[in-house]
């Protein structure tokens, strides 16, 4: 039997919210979607937590902010899901704690497949899943 993966949102946009946690479902994941930085650090502090996508841009606090927040809380990779693509995004994104960064507007199987990648899915509670130790470029998005 397949252990449940869970995978918290943090995306403020209604719509993008709603498509990744769709995204994701399809893919066999819980979702778990809040709005804004505060809920999402609350929310990572939840040792299931397995996956967090992330939006640099929120309206309660920088990205980057949360994104220390929740390294401090959990291992869960952190995918940095954002309309920032320069490269100076990218690296700040990655000396955050970004296990990868992909850029809006994205494609689903895109999402998909990077989230599948961060987060295999484990046939025996017992083992963990692999953790992505070395910088990879997929597709033009940083993996790291």
């Amino acid at each position: 039997m397949e252990q449940q993966r869970v995978c918290l949102v943090v995306e403020d946009n209604d719509d993008i919210r709603g498509l990744i946690t769709v995204v994701l479902t399809r893919a066999g994941f819980e979702v778990r979607a809040v709005a804004t930085g505060a809920e999402g650090i609350a929310a990572a502090a939840d040792p299931s937590v397995s996956l967090v996508t992330l939006d640099l841009g929120l309206p309660d606090m920088d990205g980057h902010v949360v994104a220390r927040a929740v390294r401090a809380l959990s291992k869960a990779p952190l995918l940095f899901l954002t309309a920032r693509s320069e490269e100076d995004d990218v690296l700040a994104g990655m000396a955050s704690g970004a296990a990868a960064y992909l850029t809006k507007p994205f494609h689903p199987q895109e999402l998909k497949d990077l989230a599948n990648r961060l987060c295999p899915a484990v046939a025996d509670p017992s083992l963990e899943a692999p953790q992505v130790s070395q910088p990879n470029h997929i597709n033009g998005k940083s993996f790291c």
